[in-house]
């Protein structure tokens, strides 16, 4: 959690906060499937639905009140994965900066899985 120290008081955002902003800023760039899980049962990547997507995102908190985020993402077949990060990394970063003031220090992509429809 990062607090925000203000002349009016502080200000608390929370984990989950910056997941789900994370993770809807990456499912809405062109190409991505959806946010991505691996389950620990039988190892094999899972298709997270709109309503659990945060758990495909992890925030790290650093030392300067800056995040990190890590994206497990699946992707559409034939899309170019290097055009598609860089996209997604940018438009993260812009998302939570403009909704929460947080500094991204860093976004980084995981594509776990293609989908052949």
């Amino acid at each position: 959690m990062i607090r925000l120290k203000t002349e009016e008081g502080t200000i608390a955002v929370d984990n989950a906060v910056y997941t789900n902003i994370a993770g809807y800023a990456a499912t809405n760039c062109f190409g991505v499937k959806g946010m991505a899980v691996r389950s620990m049962t039988d190892g094999l990547v899972h298709l997270l639905r709109r309503e659990a997507m945060g758990k495909g995102v992890r925030v790290t908190f650093q030392d300067d009140n800056s995040i990190a985020i890590d994206l497990h993402i699946m992707v559409d077949k034939g899309v170019n994965i290097r055009a598609i990060s860089a996209s997604i990394i940018k438009e993260v970063r812009y998302f939570v900066t403009k909704s929460t003031g947080t500094e991204v220090s860093a976004v980084n992509v995981f594509v776990d899985s293609i989908t052949i429809d």
